[in-house]
């Protein structure tokens, strides 16, 4: 694809344009700048990762998982700030899920281990967990101000704190995890992936893009099931004081 062709494609962000002014939505100041932080942060990527892949240093590839670690946390943190120390909470999580898929991946020599496979496999499993993460927060934080009654009654009667909020955290975590196992029953008859789109258009032969593309899959099933258990289990006690007493949480609308 060249620069005029993908010049063309803009196409494709006037529509939307276009029919937010006419409906008056609201909606044109943030779509064109979205549009524009897009195509800055996207080229910029792809001119940082043509470096690291020449390089094929390891020490490159780390401060990119790393960085993605960070803006993945700077983005899913707004969702549990009434949640004490969430920022390390997120942290501890995405660290944990990369290193358990890397090890998987490279101990079993499923992938190679170079920058062109490790790379944009860990910024799926980032990406992944951080929407992941952000849905268990924002359901998890709901649900415990929703049954606040309920989990100081279970602590009053004598239950312990996990206990007491077992409903809201299970709650939350089958919340997050449905719309990953719902969209893995219709892949491949109501959508084909992006990722085993993009190697069909690249030439590459089909049934190995639909094999490279269930084990993206597989993958991000474990780092779904694994970000939302683990996030849970780090954040419940934090909700509780030494006296086992709930302190007080208020959602943000943000």
């Amino acid at each position: 694809m060249s620069f005029l062709t993908l010049a063309l494609s803009l196409i494709f962000v006037l529509i939307p344009i276009v029919l937010s002014k006419t409906l008056n939505l609201g909606l044109e100041r943030d779509t064109i700048i979205a549009t524009i932080r897009s195509i800055i942060q996207l080229l910029a990527v792809g001119y940082v990762l043509t470096f690291v892949f020449e390089s094929e240093n390891y020490i490159f590839i780390l401060l990119m998982i790393t960085l993605m670690i960070g803006a993945a946390t700077q983005n899913a943190r707004k969702k549990g700030a009434t949640i004490r120390g969430i920022t390390w909470k997120l942290i501890g999580t995405f660290i944990f899920v990369e290193i358990l898929t890397q090890g998987i991946l490279l101990g079993f020599n499923i992938i190679p281990a170079t920058a062109q496979y490790i790379i944009p496999i860990s910024g799926m499993v980032v990406g992944n967990s951080m929407v992941l993460s952000i849905l268990f927060l924002n359901r998890f934080t709901s649900e415990v101000e929703t049954r606040q009654d309920e989990t100081e009654l279970i602590l009053s009667l004598g239950g312990t704190p996990k206990q007491a909020v077992h409903t809201s955290l299970i709650t939350s975590i089958k919340a997050s995890l449905i719309p990953t196992i719902e969209s893995q029953k219709t892949i491949g008859l109501v959508q084909l992936p992006g990722m085993m789109s993009g190697q069909i258009i690249a030439g590459a032969d089909p049934v190995q893009a639909v094999q490279f593309q269930l084990l993206i899959l597989f993958l991000l099933l474990t780092t779904a099931a694994v970000t939302s258990i683990m996030l849970g289990f780090l954040s419940y006690p934090t909700l509780f004081n030494k006296q086992m007493q709930m302190l007080k949480i208020r959602q943000e609308n943000s």
